[in-house]
């Protein structure tokens, strides 16, 4: 990289150019910053579900990214939150940009939207944290696959009763529930749902910790880079 850099600054140089080749744009990497636009949070905040609601997740993708080397973007949680008297539904695929995304290790995760949504690649070897590491999954102790989203498949809020996040992100008890996704593709059936990275299943027994672990999770988090 610093060579092509200094020929491109030995050639502006000749030309006499050197101005205006120093205003000309150099790519992330070649300044040191991370190309990852996705990534699994490594850890949960601390209480459970209660992420303190969309904007609680989102600093904490932040902070994550911050620490990682990848604070140049805008990162926001993949959830969705369901309508209130006072506020509209807010869904997962409405608050993460418009791709492409690449994990820590510069592999493309998914194109757009759609994609995201149709044929990712998202799975174990891919979905990796912010510090480029595999989280457990099925037959890893702990397993801790189950991701929490909030989302039906197709990335949307789920209308009405019953809870599927944890009172919009709020709670950490033995009341709610969480619809959750298999960061691994790998459930306890050969089926849709279990193979599912966001809506495999509900959480069981509460928003805690210990309610998320007891069904194979961490409280862990889906992160995107917005812009």
């Amino acid at each position: 990289m610093r060579t092509q850099i200094g020929l491109s600054l030995l050639v502006c140089t000749a030309a006499g150019l050197l101005t205006a080749c120093s205003q000309m744009p150099v790519s992330a990497q070649s300044q040191g910053q991370s190309p990852m636009t996705f990534f699994v949070s490594s850890s949960n905040p601390g209480k459970g579900a209660d992420l303190g609601g969309l904007e609680g997740a989102d600093r904490h993708c932040q902070a994550l990214a911050n620490a990682a080397g990848a604070g140049n973007h805008t990162w926001h949680a993949y959830l969705s939150a369901s309508a209130t008297a006072a506020t509209p539904a807010v869904n997962a695929r409405d608050r993460i940009g418009t791709g492409p995304w690449h994990n820590a290790k510069g592999v493309l995760i998914a194109k757009t939207i759609d994609e995201l949504h149709a044929n990712n690649k998202i799975n174990k070897q891919m979905a990796l944290t912010e510090k480029g590491e595999m989280i457990n999954g099925r037959g890893d102790t702990p397993n801790m696959h189950d991701i929490l989203t909030g989302s039906q498949p197709d990335g949307r809020a789920f209308a009405g009763d019953p809870d599927m996040t944890c009172g919009n992100w709020t709670k950490s008890g033995s009341e709610g529930a969480a619809m959750l996704g298999h960061h691994d593709r790998i459930g306890l059936q050969d089926d849709d749902a279990s193979k599912s990275w966001n809506a495999s299943h509900s959480s069981r027994g509460g928003c805690s910790l210990d309610a998320l672990a007891s069904t194979g999770g961490a409280g862990l988090l889906y992160c995107f880079a917005v812009k």
